[in-house]
């Protein structure tokens, strides 16, 4: 055989052999790429995304989109050849699988995560928008979850309104924490609640709950593993907060997680019940998530939802704060990034891009 044909053989071989090997190898790590963007203003599967009765609403043009991130599975193995390929495209970014899954978190936690954090999204973007529009709000502290085998354990319910701990009156959920922790393991500790059952049917009555209740708990020693756990007094619970609206909203969207829609969740709903439009008709896109004060907060996956935003035609795309410097180092052509810190610098902006005095928006840097 020809030296040169022989050679020829050989590195097609060695040629083959490494393709399989990237085929075959398989890499601790994960792709990112960008998702669908759904105009909060518009519909979802036949049905708006926003639904609100009980109070006068108005048309909306334009677009207010929530953008989205794909990601591979928890159980997905990417090889080389993928990961490579991840690596020099513009529209996915690869990485660690732990980033994603961390502590070796399986797809259905992480699943089911996504879908609290979404719910919760929902819950702070209506109490933001209302606040925004001075609608008032009315928040109690409530019991969000019971652990299993503490000493609430059928004593206390989830959904159960917490009014006071030992007759001090309780504003926040961090005031259940520090009045129980006042006490020694093993001290009693006297909780007022409205039971959930009574609760929920004076909200949907629309009026004050009756029938407080005095529950007494035994606290018990935090397990050492916690912080602080040696000779804390614990009672097994974990307080949050609920709210009651005065008039009904719906978000409408299956298959999406997470907290990012927070934001423009909000400014939709502000759109929808204000009358004219907030973007003049203009397609806005952006992210990030929101708390009940309405202050905007970041959100991974940053450049992935720029290309979904702009692949989608979003010419302007509201940027938490936080992530304006990431987003500023890779922004898609024809896509003007908008820098936000609260709701109110939201509605602010898009007043301006309404105008069409652009100029003066506030916009990311790298720096």
């Amino acid at each position: 055989m020809p030296r040169r044909t022989a050679t020829m053989l050989a590195s097609t071989l060695v040629l083959i052999a490494l393709l399989c090997a990237g085929v075959l190898i398989k890499v601790p790590y994960s792709e990112m790429s960008p998702g669908p963007t759904v105009n909060t203003l518009g519909d979802a599967r036949g049905e708006p995304v926003l639904q609100i009765s009980g109070r006068k609403t108005y048309p909306a043009s334009g677009h207010l989109n929530m953008t989205t991130v794909r990601v591979t599975g928890a159980d997905y193995r990417m090889n080389i050849v993928e990961a490579v390929y991840g690596w020099l495209a513009h529209d996915s970014v690869v990485v660690p699988h732990d980033t994603l899954y961390p502590d070796g978190k399986t797809e259905e936690q992480s699943t089911q995560e996504n879908a609290e954090e979404f719910s919760q999204s929902q819950e702070s973007a209506k109490v933001a928008a209302l606040k925004e529009l001075d609608i008032p709000v009315s928040t109690q502290v409530v019991v969000s979850t019971v652990v299993k085998d503490s000493p609430s354990e059928d004593k206390l319910h989830a959904g159960d309104v917490i009014k006071a701990v030992d007759g001090t009156a309780v504003k926040e959920p961090g005031d259940v924490a520090k009045l129980v922790t006042e006490h020694k393991p093993g001290e009693d500790v006297t909780f007022t609640i409205v039971p959930a059952d009574e609760a929920a049917a004076a909200e949907k009555a629309g009026r004050a709950p009756e029938g407080d209740e005095k529950i007494t708990i035994t606290t018990a020693k935090a397990p050492a593993a916690e912080e602080g756990g040696k000779d804390r007094a614990i009672v097994g619970i974990k307080a949050g907060t609920d709210h009651t609206f005065p008039f009904e909203i719906d978000v409408k969207l299956a298959d999406v997680g997470g907290p990012s829609a927070g934001l423009m969740f909000s400014l939709g709903i502000i759109d929808k019940l204000t009358p004219g439009d907030l973007t003049g008709g203009k397609f806005v896109a952006g992210t990030g998530t929101i708390d009940d004060a309405g202050t905007v907060g970041p959100i991974g996956g940053i450049n992935m939802k720029l290309v979904g935003a702009r692949d989608a035609g979003a010419r302007y795309f509201l940027t938490p704060d936080d992530n304006c410097a990431s987003a500023a180092a890779d922004t898609p052509d024809g896509l003007t990034l908008v820098r936000v810190k609260t709701i109110a610098d939201a509605t602010k902006s898009l007043e301006q891009i309404k105008a069409g005095k652009t100029a003066g928006l506030p916009s990311c840097s790298t720096g």
